[in-house]
């Protein structure tokens, strides 16, 4: 983009003479108008140079000042006035005003007509445009090419620094650093440097859309960055940073910059496509071993699972990564996909720096993960616990374990993964659930928990009768003394010394028993149910 300065510097317009102080001339200028309108201001674009005759001011020149002042509001660039027709000259007022509040005044002489001026100016504009779109779509064409020959981000950010010839980073949703261009290398200024003095607020910003900060490089000196967002995802972008965005050189504009961008962002969903592809591969063998047990089907699992990271071993535990939904977001279904999909790339990069031989992949049709620890680690907890915390530091992201118990077998890896759904169930009923979540037997009970409650008490007092919810003390006596007896497998001995009871009494009692039950209890089928009853009655 041109600036006032180098439209000035340019022998075509050399008749043009500055009049007022030139402070702003560095500043950019994209168009130009002819206008004898007054109130101009309200209807041009920002950078405009104005032209004019001034006709309305001949007789008056303070009206003058309201124009300078509208335009300087306006972001003018200048604004031009051809002599010699209308003004003479133009007030030493005019021109001291239009100093002290730094809006370049030039003067067109009278023997330049307004329309060739006006040609010229736009020519001379419109080629820089020209040349800056067409370098815009060359880069374009250039970094497209590197998308078809599949190369690394890092090879990609080197690139794009290469052509901008300035700093540039590449951040995760997380915010880390994925790549850098080669000025950090080269001069020996760590990236991080730059990122660290990003705060929570300046990410929310930029997430929004491109933002400008001023920072301090490595000697304490102001250093611009612009940061870009870039929507691979709607909720979690990537980050562009560039520094010292004012050092582009030219032809390389805005647009160019815009382009490079548009690609990189496919770069960065074409590579998530490629590992979610991997990811189902892995996704369907799990879960095959999963229902193993089930299908009873027979096969040599770690062979097949070498390259999922399954391996040999004596201990192998399943755990459900889960996310806590907040109020706001446990009805966006987008947001708590991508989320899953943060965590995800998030636990990939970071779990197994600090664990060994942890297999990671999405459940099927849920937003939850699977994790396989086959290599027991006294601290596994306590990495996990920080891997949470250290998420939580940066997104808004609250994240959970549900653990079943650990097993010796690959065939038993089935086993561990329902007891981690039994445990990630338990945890729909808490408010606040607890980091790490362990797996707790149920019982008998257990089984019939999701029953209707009036078809659990129906069966209870069909199979117990007086005895399913007594609140008579001799019912509840006999109660506890059959559930004492089927519990010893109908042994009277046993039964006997743990009530402190005589074997005689104890006979008594499950004569009475069995009478109001209307069977024998010591019938293996009726003792089942008796026993099922019992224990349904007792946890309602």
């Amino acid at each position: 983009m041109k600036t006032l300065q180098e439209l000035l510097n340019t022998p075509r317009f050399s008749d043009l003479i500055v009049l007022s102080t030139h402070k702003s001339l560095e500043q950019p200028i994209e168009s130009a108008e002819i206008t004898e309108t007054p109130d101009v201001a309200n209807y041009i674009p920002q950078h405009t140079i104005i032209l004019t005759t001034a006709m309305n001011y001949q007789h008056d020149q303070t009206g003058l000042k309201r124009l300078i002042r509208e335009l300087k509001e306006h972001q003018s660039a200048a604004l031009a006035i051809k002599t010699g027709r209308f003004l003479n000259e133009i007030d030493p007022h005019i021109l001291e005003y239009a100093s002290e509040i730094d809006l370049p005044i030039i003067k067109i002489p009278d023997t330049q007509p307004l329309g060739a001026l006006l040609h010229q100016i736009l020519s001379y504009l419109w080629n820089d445009q020209t040349q800056q779109m067409t370098y815009a779509f060359d880069i374009q064409n250039r970094f497209s090419d590197l998308l078809m020959h599949d190369v690394s981000n890092a090879r990609f950010i080197a690139e794009f620094g290469k052509i901008i010839n300035v700093p540039i980073i590449l951040l995760s949703p997380w915010q880390s650093i994925i790549a850098h261009s080669r000025h950090f290398s080269d001069e020996g200024k760590p990236a991080s440097h730059y990122v660290n003095q990003l705060s929570a607020e300046d990410f929310r910003k930029i997430d929004r859309e491109k933002s400008a900060f001023i920072l301090k490089d490595t000697d304490h000196k102001p250093v611009q960055m612009t940061c870009y967002p870039i929507k691979v995802n709607h909720y979690f972008p990537f980050y562009l940073l560039i520094v010292t965005p004012e050092n582009i050189p030219f032809p390389i504009s805005e647009f160019a910059i815009d382009q490079a961008i548009l690609v990189l962002t496919l770069m960065l969903y074409k590579n998530q496509e490629v590992k979610k592809s991997f990811e189902h591969l892995k996704t369907d063998f799990y879960n095959q071993l999963i229902d193993a047990k089930v299908n009873q089907q027979t096969r040599n699992w770690l062979d097949l699972g070498k390259s999922y990271g399954l391996i040999k071993s004596k201990t192998y535990q399943v755990a459900i990564a889960y996310c806590v939904s907040s109020e706001e977001t446990k009805h966006h279904v987008r947001y708590q996909k991508e989320e899953g999909q943060i965590v995800g790339n998030w636990l990939n990069e970071f779990l197994p720096l600090r664990l060994k031989d942890v297999a990671i992949f999405k459940l099927r049709h849920t937003n939850n993960l699977f994790l396989l620890f086959q290599t027991p680690q006294s601290n596994t907890e306590e990495v996990l616990i920080e891997l949470v915390e250290e998420l939580h530091h940066i997104l808004p992201i609250q994240l959970r374990f549900a653990f079943g118990n650990v097993h010796e077998t690959v065939e038993e890896i089935g086993d561990s993964y329902i007891e981690a759904l039994d445990s990630l169930e338990a945890t729909t009923q808490l408010l606040y659930p607890e980091t790490i979540q362990h797996y707790q037997p149920k019982g008998l009970s257990g089984l019939f928990e999701k029953l209707d409650l009036k078809d659990v008490h129906y069966f209870c007092e069909q199979t117990l009768k007086e005895l399913a919810y007594p609140s008579d003390d001799t019912m509840i006596e006999l109660r506890k003394t059959l559930a004492t007896f089927l519990g010893f497998n109908c042994e009277i001995t046993k039964t006997a010394s743990e009530l402190y009871l005589h074997r005689n009494t104890i006979k008594y009692r499950i004569k009475q028993c069995e009478e109001i039950l209307g069977l024998s209890v010591q019938n293996t089928e009726n003792s089942l149910t008796l026993r099922v009853a019992l224990e349904l009655s007792a946890s309602r």
